[in-house]
């Protein structure tokens, strides 16, 4: 390909909460970048995937879920990190359920169209339909809803017709030369990631005990010749909260930090030291001010 062929543009993955745009991140760059978990709105910030073929690079953009509860500043900040990645976009991804439409998709669906970004609908989690001849009535139904360029059923998890959406994506692209090297795979610092897995890895054992209560923020990152030494404060609400975190005996703290610890390994291909302190932070997550300490809104 000639430099005049080339594109390079930003394709915002959105939906409401929870109909995987993580895992879809994470199987269109073929490798983890996203943190995923079974809770929804587990992704707070905008994170930056960088796919580069011969063709193009396209810039995808996970979002935290657009929601309609607006209670708290963290909603807030979510709400306006995945607006701001909408309005940068050249093309949107709008995920969503197979076999579900709610009044959140549509108000979704409100909003990409009144941005006026090329959109395609991928139609994620479709090996979860059964029987299969669902699938097609419901495909009809939601691509008569919006202008979509087109209608992709996918299941990220399994990987399945996922490899189909860049082709559709580089089509709507500018041409522009690239913004990235050819290898970099996100713009996010190690500090960052390491702050996410920690927070995954703790998401997976307290489940639905701390909603919004739970942040992590990365004190020390040293690098040495024997390896990484990562030092992590864990950021809660209440001190009943703190006592959740560390758990019985300390097992559930022990725990996640050793998960945290062998998946930052097995990234950085180095001995990683792991250590872990819970300190609270009243209300944080309703306070303007402690989100933009704890780095929310400084993207």
């Amino acid at each position: 390909m000639t430099t005049e062929d080339f594109r390079c543009g930003y394709a915002a993955i959105v939906g409401r909460p929870n109909v995987g745009k993580s895992t879809l991140l994470n199987a269109l760059l073929g490798t983890k970048l996203s943190i995923v978990s079974p809770r929804p709105q587990t992704t707070r910030h905008r994170i930056l995937g960088i796919l580069t073929t011969a063709r193009a690079q396209i810039l995808f953009v996970d979002t935290p879920g657009l929601h309609r509860r607006r209670a708290r500043a963290m909603h807030q900040f979510m709400n306006r990190a995945a607006a701001a990645s909408l309005a940068d976009a050249d093309v949107a991804l709008m995920v969503n359920e197979a076999l579900e439409w709610t009044d959140e998709d549509e108000a979704v669906l409100r909003r990409i169209e009144a941005s006026g970004v090329a959109t395609l609908l991928v139609v994620n989690k479709v090996d979860r339909v059964s029987p299969k001849t669902r699938l097609l009535p419901f495909l009809e139904q939601v691509a008569a809803r919006g202008s979509f360029g087109e209608v992709v059923p996918v299941s990220a998890l399994k990987g399945t017709n996922v490899d189909a959406l860049p082709g559709l994506i580089v089509d709507r692209l500018p041409r522009a030369p690239a913004l990235f090297p050819a290898d970099q795979l996100t713009d996010r610092s190690m500090r960052f990631i390491a702050a996410e897995i920690v927070r995954e890895k703790l998401i997976w054992r307290l489940r639905d005990e701390l909603p919004y209560g739970l942040s992590v923020e990365i004190e020390r990152y040293e690098e040495a010749a024997g390896g990484v030494l990562i030092g992590a404060v864990i950021w809660v609400e209440r001190p009943g909260q703190k006592a959740i975190v560390i758990g019985k005996g300390g097992e559930l703290l022990k725990n996640a930090g050793r998960a945290a610890r062998l998946d930052l390994k097995a990234r950085l291909d180095r001995p990683v030291r792991l250590e872990l302190w819970v300190k609270v932070k009243e209300n944080w997550s309703d306070n303007e001010r402690a989100l933009r300490d704890f780095g929310y809104g400084s993207e």
